[in-house]
């Protein structure tokens, strides 16, 4: 080959490397510009993704890890208020850290103001530093979700037995002495050298398959490492940033022997018909080192358990604090809760409303005792009984309440509303009310400030027993230490209650033959008798509707029920 071919080959060689460069460094500045676009135009709005069962199932284990020693919203609140609405509503975190840290701090509201001081603060820097906030949130990208729960990765490392590397470390020698076999008698070391290689990928095969569902989690540790390691470059964070990252700079610095050849075992290349690839796969094949170098990192992160622990916190507090700041730009109207250390539970909301509405009325109420909710089907308790609740989770977690004013002291929340039969553990809803109050009271007696929801207590059985029971259950409830909210349609519960428990109502209007509610809480008992008109409106016969309201007004007058005549019966 002449000088000019050759000069000829090497510069096609050389386009040919220009082109593949320009094309790797055209898609990724097309990622990094997709991405930018992706988290400015995110920002204040409600995220558009959905989520499976088994999804929201997972997001949830960080928080059943880490809920020792705080108080933990149990599964029928959690559900009652509809909490997983709130958390897609509220989740724009960026990593699998920040989404289960997010869900976290909503399933265990704090009792202390310091913790929400310092979500405030991160909050507050999210807000006024929109350039550095992006910066941040693209590097917390590389935490990317995964299909399993990152705290189920990490947690699923203590479960894997710990092996001796000495077994590899020597079926790894055995091709090498055969090699040199092959020296001294050739036809021998060749024999022996092939018995060799299929020996150890037989063994190669059978335990990599032990260790290929695990590689997965170091994946996920890795790429918190590689989190950290963008962080590290960050000169002269914000004072606000610096404790955080210098507690994930320190969780890097006690992983630095786990990352240390880790390609080994990481790269199972993703790209197939990569030559090197292709030789690292016969290397691991041959001599064992991806299953020597496995274990071997696993023994390094035995001792650094809370090194993992400090990365998967901190990362995901920053992120989930750029989440929660992001949906106060989303909110009309908000405010910052002041909250109290007082032993007596006690709550003023000033034009509180719910969330999830899209048009909703606020409402406003201060409450230093019990409080007894009375009206009509779909008049507004039920979502109003919700609106306290909510607000009191979202005040003691993101220190955000959906409000003008929320004052009010720490309080655990319990709230019996939406419940129903229980099938296939054959128990009736009356059996399944009564366990859900009775979680109500034990937890009462243990005398901290309590917040209780009850929505139409011990709907599930008559109404004498129902006024006789409810009743006193409600009056058990009046402690200093306990805020109790209940909705009742039995106007009996007011008179029996009214020397412990506030009145309220809600109630509706008949205009123009048509029923319309205003949603407005109003002081005292419910006085309206809408439910009987509410038949004429619908169509029912003229004496039906006249005789039933002749009938409430004898209750009310004599307490009694008439027994109907013949006369009165089939008309």
């Amino acid at each position: 080959m002449d000088q000019n071919s050759t000069l000829a080959t090497l510069f096609f060689i050389a386009v040919i490397m220009l082109v593949v460069l320009a094309v790797f460094l055209w898609n990724k500045w097309k990622h990094r510009q997709w991405l930018d676009s992706r988290l400015r135009g995110s920002w204040g709005k409600v995220p558009d993704r959905e989520y499976r069962a088994e999804e929201l199932e997972s997001i949830s284990h960080y928080a059943l890890h880490h809920r020792q020693g705080k108080f933990y919203v149990d599964d029928i609140t959690w559900n009652d208020l509809g909490m997983e609405e709130i958390f897609m509503l509220l989740n724009n975190t960026v990593s699998s850290c920040g989404e289960e840290y997010l869900y976290y701090m909503l399933r265990t509201p704090e009792r202390d103001q310091e913790p929400l001081d310092r979500r405030e603060e991160l909050m507050q820097w999210a807000a006024s530093k929109p350039e550095e906030r992006l910066r941040l949130q693209k590097i917390l990208y590389g935490v990317r979700r995964t299909s399993l729960s990152l705290s189920d990765y990490i947690y699923i490392l203590k479960d894997i037995p710990r092996k001796n590397t000495g077994k590899y470390k020597l079926l790894a020698l055995l091709p090498v002495v055969c090699v040199g076999l092959i020296f001294l008698d050739p036809a021998l070391g060749i024999l022996a050298l092939l018995g060799a290689m299929s020996f150890n990928g037989v063994v190669h095969h059978r335990e990599s398959t032990e260790i290929e569902k695990y590689l997965k989690c170091y994946q996920c540790i890795l790429s918190m490492v590689a989190v950290a390691d963008e962080i590290g470059k960050w000169k002269n964070p914000n004072p606000v940033l610096a404790p955080y990252f210098q507690r994930i700079l320190a969780g890097r610095r006690g992983l630095k022997g786990f990352r240390r050849g880790a390609w080994l075992v990481t790269e199972n290349s993703e790209v197939k018909d990569d030559i090197l690839a292709a030789v690292l796969s016969y290397v691991k094949i041959f001599f064992h080192v991806d299953l020597i170098k496995f274990y071997s990192m696993l023994g390094q992160l035995d001792g650094h358990e809370q090194d993992l622990e400090g990365l998967m916190e901190n990362i995901g507090l920053l992120d989930a604090c750029m989440a929660a700041a992001s949906y106060r730009a989303y909110l009309s109207l908000y405010c910052r809760p002041e909250l109290t250390d007082a032993r007596e539970a006690w709550f003023e909301g000033k034009s509180l409303y719910h969330p999830l509405l899209e048009n909703p009325v606020a409402n406003s109420i201060a409450a230093r005792g019990q409080i007894l909710l009375t009206g009509s089907n779909a008049s507004g308790k039920s979502t109003f009984l919700k609106t306290v609740a909510i607000n009191t989770l979202l005040a003691q977690s993101i220190n955000t309440c959906l409000a003008e004013v929320y004052r009010g002291s720490f309080l655990k929340v319990l709230t019996s509303m939406a419940l129903k039969d229980d099938l296939q553990g054959g128990e009736s809803y009356y059996i399944v009310e009564t366990k859900s109050l009775k979680r109500i009271l034990e937890e009462a007696e243990k005398g901290e400030p309590m917040l209780c929801i009850v929505d139409e207590v011990l709907r599930g059985t008559n109404t004498v027993e129902r006024i006789a029971a409810s009743s006193r259950i409600l009056a058990s409830l009046c402690r200093p230490h306990v805020l109790a909210f209940a909705a009742t349609h039995d106007i009996e519960l007011t008179y029996i209650l009214e020397e412990a428990y506030q009145n309220y109502h809600f109630e509706e209007e008949i205009r123009d033959n048509q029923v319309i509610f205003n949603y407005l809480l109003r002081q005292g008992r419910a006085t309206s008798r809408n439910a009987i008109r509410l038949l004429e409106l619908i169509g029912y016969d003229g004496r039906l509707v006249r005789e039933a309201q002749r009938a409430a007004a004898e209750f009310e007058d004599t307490g009694i029920w008439r027994a109907l005549g013949k006369d009165e019966l089939c008309w």
